[in-house]
């Protein structure tokens, strides 16, 4: 398979102010510093890590959301990070977001079937999309019954909906210029357990059918597992592992990974009494500082006097297995 969206060397820091009196050094949060990716057609790269670590600044820096400090960004092989503001929103017909929060991403004022054909209907009045007010009437309606919402619900207002509900209606908003990559920020996060397992499997069921990449972002192990081919584990604005989802969950390598995963839960009462918990000391580190070496080393267990002073490289480890690569010295 090809690669649809590829992030090289992605840097997004944030000026937060100044330090000194004479020499008024700038000040800067390192939200993301120095992340590189890659997505293929038809494939789901889930990204996890705590929060704070940087997972939904790196969605704003692909989407453009942000103009991310440094690095590349390809989606299907045109650079976003040098596009101009025409050209962008062209390329973003092919990228689309679903956002966390489903009672705070849709106009309250709009209805439905308003809130699902406004993409095209900008589209339309930009001159990059030709289709007619019946062909978006019809693709409204198309795409509500695609995410399980009625047709004839199009005439009310996201207030008449439930959590789940406002939740399909932004994924049919962003499945409305037919595009290759959905940007997923934490979709499930706000929603009821139940209702999580009935969206995950939407995305999964939309994607068959339309043959989509997804980037998918949470912070609950058991979502990224269930619905991603790869994983990328994050920790203060790094990727410390990335691997194919079984590699990942039956051999991680990363001490971290190691941590968040024996932190998870399973339920298996035998199993769950027999693991071996990894308990992380100290908090996490601020991220108004770079560090010369790992960013781990504050927290990690088996550091050594290299850790502090050199930064590993995310690369493949022993086993030269290239498609399994962590960014720590133990696995070289």
């Amino acid at each position: 398979m090809n690669n649809l969206l590829e992030v090289k060397d992605l840097r997004m820091y944030f000026h937060t102010g100044t330090k000194g009196i004479l020499n008024r050094q700038k000040r800067y949060t390192y939200a993301v510093d120095g992340v590189s990716f890659n997505i293929k057609k038809g494939e789901t790269l889930g990204l996890v890590g705590e929060s704070g670590c940087g997972k939904s600044t790196v969605v704003r820096a692909v989407s453009r959301l942000h103009t991310p400090t440094s690095g590349e960004v390809y989606l299907d092989g045109k650079n976003l990070t040098t596009m101009k503001s025409r050209e962008l929103l062209e390329a973003r017909r092919n990228m689309q977001l679903v956002f966390q929060n489903p009672y705070g991403f849709l106009n309250p004022r709009m209805t439905t079937g308003d809130i699902i054909a406004e993409p095209m209907k900008i589209y339309k009045q930009r001159g990059l999309l030709e289709i007619t007010e019946n062909e978006i009437i019809k693709r409204v309606e198309d795409l509500m019954e695609m995410v399980g919402l009625l047709k004839y619900y199009r005439n009310r207002y996201p207030h008449e909906f439930s959590g789940g509900q406002r939740q399909r209606i932004g994924i049919a908003r962003a499945l409305a210029l037919k595009p290759q990559l959905i940007l997923a920020d934490e979709p499930i996060s706000a929603l009821d357990v139940s209702i999580q397992a009935q969206i995950l499997n939407l995305f999964k069921d939309i994607q068959k059918e339309m043959g989509l990449s997804y980037l998918f972002i949470a912070h609950d192990l058991s979502v990224i597992e269930y619905i991603s081919d790869r994983v990328a584990v994050m920790y203060l604005g790094k990727i410390m592992e990335i691997s194919n989802n079984d590699d990942l969950y039956n051999n991680p390598r990363h001490p971290y990974t190691q941590a968040l995963l024996s932190a998870a839960p399973i339920p298996d009462p035998k199993v769950e009494a027999q693991r071996k918990r990894i308990i992380l000391t100290g908090d996490v580190p601020s991220p108004n500082i770079q560090r010369p070496g790992c960013y781990f080393y504050d927290r990690c267990q088996h550091r050594m006097d290299k850790c502090k002073v050199t930064q590993p490289e995310l690369k493949a480890g022993k086993d030269g297995n290239e498609e399994h690569k962590v960014a720590c010295f133990l696995c070289e």
